[in-house]
């Protein structure tokens, strides 16, 4: 197991858990809602991981982002200064968390996204950033 603090999201809330409780929600506002609330759910990253080097690059709020692999699987630990980041965060930890590197690659992000209708209501910056959070951890799971 790893040595990140425990994260609810990959092993109790997935990325089908994600969708099924996007899907039904109609409005924008209550979207945004559950995004927040399951960002409070994401574990707070100590500070002595927020270093600059783990610094996601591309993101306009401050955003850190640490990996480890343990028995093939690769545990996350990211958090941010934004409330809603954190929430799309916890998103990205619900789809790779607890996964191989295999899995990660293979999972289809851009759909997922998709399906939990956030993609069409994220300004430019906010999605450039949550694109930016994957191609770091595609990157750590390649090295």
């Amino acid at each position: 197991m790893s040595a990140l603090p425990y994260s609810p999201f990959g092993p109790e809330i997935d990325s089908d858990y994600v969708v099924t409780t996007m899907q039904p929600l109609t409005s924008w506002e209550d979207r945004y809602r559950q995004v927040i609330q399951w960002g409070k759910k994401l574990p707070v990253m100590p500070d002595t991981l927020k270093t600059e080097q783990v610094k996601v690059s591309g993101c306009e709020s401050q955003v850190w982002l640490v990996g480890e692999q343990h028995d093939k699987q690769w545990f996350f630990c990211a958090d941010s200064d934004a409330r809603i980041v954190r929430g799309l965060i916890a998103l990205v930890m619900a789809a790779f968390n607890g996964k191989t590197g295999a899995e990660i690659e293979q999972f289809d992000i851009q759909h997922y996204f998709q399906q939990t209708g956030l993609i069409a209501h994220l300004s430019p910056s906010r999605g450039n950033g949550l694109n930016a959070i994957v191609a770091q951890i595609k990157q750590q799971i390649m090295e």
